[in-house]
């Protein structure tokens, strides 16, 4: 099958998390990546939180699928003088260095542009250039502070909640991909490469937008109406507004109210819960789901503005009713009257679900030394086209198939070797 991304050739000289998913995605759709690791060393990533000894760990593995592997020594003038050969015939040069890093290393865009004025020279970093934290060092937890994402989640009672979504890491590495490609086309017009930049707050602030909505509301109002905090009860438990977007708990937040609530088992089974959503064109079909018939036309409830003050009445009344069902009986009657809810599912879960495995979103993989694994597939499905995900490489892998397509012979490969220039 052809790929569309075929004939494309990227340099991946990324490591942990945000470059890795950019670079992981673009092979999966045909791109030739070529991993540039440290001799001996390689991504930080393939020892990180291992689960068999002496295997490169899941972590490695799951963001570096379809790559193969270089190791390069660039400290080396050989190793140098590789890598300007692999940028002289590379379409794309993805890195996600602490900043400054590559500039010292002898390879500032400037000398890239000019080995190669045609190719895309990619960049996650913490912070914009010019950004007066730019010279900052920033990991996941770190850009969901610094986006706004840490400061909105959680509840009003407690402190800044960090999200188990890759906000900082890996939504940064989906929105380099677009960057990448969208040049790709440009050059496609204009024969020129050029600089591709990403910062990690800006991603994590772009997946915040409603929250920036948010404040310009509240300081035109002091309030929100869609948060919990609204209207203020008269037992105080919900707190009142300050000058600031507030946590939310698990507030829909999209003028939607919803709320997570407790299912059988809840007592033993710390996610037996539902999402359950109160969307306002389909408060008739929620009463008859609950059998409360008599809530469809009362005016203390039949409009979002009547239900404001009593939702967590409500939701203690679904609780109720919740109470005989798991919360796969419960999605599974509610589902027939098209409320928005889903069951919050673990990641055994997930991990066993016949339609991800059906689809290739949970998909398993051999490995040389692991045995087979489990990774994310695709979360981009086409009509003409499947992305077939092959294993990660071992370091070093290929790094004689990659000198041998530079033009090295077996004598000039075996050299490099010796002098641990690779």
């Amino acid at each position: 099958m052809n790929l569309p991304l075929e004939g494309i050739k990227i340099i991946d000289f990324t490591g942990v998390q945000a470059g890795p998913a950019c670079t992981q995605l673009l092979a999966w759709f045909g791109a030739d990546v070529i991993k540039v690791e440290r001799p001996g060393v390689g991504d930080i990533t393939r020892n990180q939180l291992r689960d068999i000894p002496d295997a490169d760990a899941l972590y490695f593995t799951m963001l570096n699928s379809n790559k193969r592997s270089l190791t390069l020594d660039t400290k080396t003038p050989e190793g140098k003088e590789i890598l300007e050969k692999l940028i002289r015939e590379s379409d794309v040069f993805v890195e996600n260095f602490g900043p400054g890093a590559v500039d010292r290393m002898g390879f500032p865009w400037e000398h890239i542009k000019e080995l190669n004025p045609k190719i895309i020279f990619a960049s996650v970093k913490g912070f914009s250039e010019g950004h007066h934290y730019e010279d900052l060092k920033v990991y996941e937890n770190v850009a969901q502070c610094a986006g706004g994402a840490a400061s909105t989640t959680g509840f009003w009672d407690g402190p800044p909640t960090v999200s188990a979504a890759a906000l900082g890491d890996s939504n940064s590495g989906m929105h380099l991909a677009i960057g990448i490609l969208t040049a790709l086309i440009g050059r496609q017009k204009t024969g020129k490469g050029q600089k591709v930049a990403v910062s990690m707050q800006d991603c994590v602030l772009n997946l915040c937008r409603v929250k920036l909505r948010d404040q310009q509301r509240l300081d035109r109002l002091g309030y929100l109406e869609e948060y919990p905090q609204y209207p203020i009860r008269a037992d105080g438990k919900y707190g009142t507004f300050s000058d600031v977007v507030p946590r939310g708990g698990n507030a829909g937040g999209g003028g939607q109210p919803g709320w997570v609530l407790k299912c059988k088992g809840w007592e033993t089974d710390s996610n037996a819960y539902i999402y359950f959503t109160i969307q306002s064109n389909a408060w008739a079909p929620i009463c008859k789901a609950l059998n409360k018939p008599e809530w469809t036309d009362d005016p203390a409830y039949n409009t979002p503005a009547a239900r404001q003050d009593k939702l967590f009445d409500i939701f203690a009344v679904i609780e109720v009713w919740l109470k005989d069902k798991t919360k796969f009986e419960a999605v599974d009657i509610l589902r027939k009257f098209d409320i928005p809810c889903s069951p919050v599912l673990t990641m055994k879960e997930i991990a066993n679900d016949p339609s991800l495995r059906a689809s290739g979103t949970i998909t398993e993989v051999p490995h040389k030394k692991r045995g087979s694994y489990l990774t994310v597939g695709s979360p981009i499905k086409f009509s003409d086209m499947t992305p077939e995900i092959k294993s990660s490489p071992l370091l070093g892998e290929h790094t004689d198939e990659v000198l041998a397509d530079l033009g090295y012979n077996q004598k000039q490969i075996a050299e490099l070797h010796e002098i641990k220039a690779v």
